[in-house]
């Protein structure tokens, strides 16, 4: 592996869509010890985009086969194209003898990220899922104040991920085929459960209610989840397309304080705007007016409890980690059974929904 040598360990991103462009290549080319070698698009207008901000040495090939037949000219393959072909595309250049990161959703069901964790295992190399999420600003000041016992002993998690949408977009990530794995329970749904998961452990039971509001839409647009967890504390997830009010981030209330938060991380809209890590402006900083509030027995609407300090987000630790992961053995930010007990609680969610039954696990 060339990263084992010091010089820098060479990716090829398969799919320079959203995904793609917005989130992996900015913060592969960002990272340390990492390099975008080469892209995976057919799509001239993408390559140009590519090329333009990567520079002319930045290599692209028609079809993910094009890189197993190279394959050791490359350190590590990122999957960011459609959901759908995540699973194939991983399971090949795992064979090909290459380490994989994924795009959440790994796969569309447990088993199948379970199968690729195993190939994972047997073949030595790593496996990890972009859940990019972990590193959002609001989350590791959640993290931070239930490990400082700010607010005592969790009881209940609200977490919202939602948006004002009434028109459908279109695309594969709205279509109504099960094998494209769209709608929200399966896109916003593995950012929430995660989330909620790594905070508060398993899920014992799963509740959900998920439906089609708008006309024209063809997979779920406005999902309600609720996880008992083995530990006690009961998560309430919402992910919604059609929300014309938007609630608080995170609402997440102890035996002794509770911690509102309003808003989304900055990251994102940051990455869509052409803004990168490194550069000069401090990367995840939110101004003071959007610092969450930490009290209790008042809304912080009407000025109860304090401001509590959002931690800067950090998406670039993710490969960072990915990085010393394949040259020092450090651990996985993201295993693929962590995403594996994700899609269960999912899996559970959509049947909950379906059936009108509280899904034990």
């Amino acid at each position: 592996m060339t990263g084992m040598t010091g010089t820098p360990l060479r990716g090829g991103l398969v799919g320079y869509g959203l995904a793609g462009s917005v989130f992996h290549a900015p913060l592969i080319a960002s990272t340390e010890g990492l390099t975008l070698d080469t892209v995976v698009t057919s799509n001239p207008v993408r390559q140009e985009q590519a090329r333009a901000e990567f520079g002319d040495g930045l290599r692209f090939a028609a079809t993910p086969d094009d890189l197993w037949a190279r394959a050791d000219e490359l350190d590590l393959i990122v999957i960011a194209s459609p959901n759908k072909t995540h699973v194939p595309i991983a399971t090949a250049a795992l064979k090909a003898g290459l380490p994989v990161v994924v795009d959440k959703p790994i796969a569309g069901t447990a088993a199948e990220a379970r199968e690729l964790a195993a190939l994972a295992d047997e073949r030595g190399l790593l496996l990890s899922v972009f859940q990019n999420r972990r590193w959002d600003n609001d989350f590791l000041t959640l993290q931070g104040l239930i490990a400082e016992g700010e607010l005592g002993d969790v009881w209940r998690f609200e977490s919202r991920f939602e948006r004002w949408r009434p028109q459908p977009k279109g695309g594969w990530r709205e279509s109504g085929d099960p094998a494209e794995i769209g709608g929200l329970l399966y896109d916003l749904g593995s950012h929430v459960v995660d989330q909620a998961l790594v905070l508060f452990g398993p899920a014992a039971s799963v509740y959900a209610e998920s439906d089609i509001r708008r006309p024209g839409a063809a997979t779920d647009d406005d999902t309600f989840i609720a996880i008992t967890h083995t530990s006690g504390v009961r998560s309430h997830l919402y992910v919604s397309a059609t929300t014309a009010q938007l609630g608080p981030r995170f609402r997440v209330l102890g035996s002794q304080a509770g911690y509102v938060k309003y808003g989304l991380d900055p990251q994102e809209a940051d990455l869509r705007e052409g803004k990168r890590p490194g550069g000069a402006s401090p990367w995840g900083v939110e101004p003071q007016s959007l610092w969450g509030r930490v009290g209790s027995g008042e809304s912080p609407l009407t000025g109860g409890g304090r401001p509590q300090p959002t931690v800067p987000g950090a998406y670039p630790a993710y490969y960072a980690a990915v990085a010393a992961a394949l040259r020092d053995g450090a651990p996985n930010p993201v295993t693929a059974h962590e995403a594996a007990a994700a899609l269960d609680v999912l899996e559970a969610a959509r049947r909950s929904a379906h059936e009108g039954v509280v899904v034990s696990l």
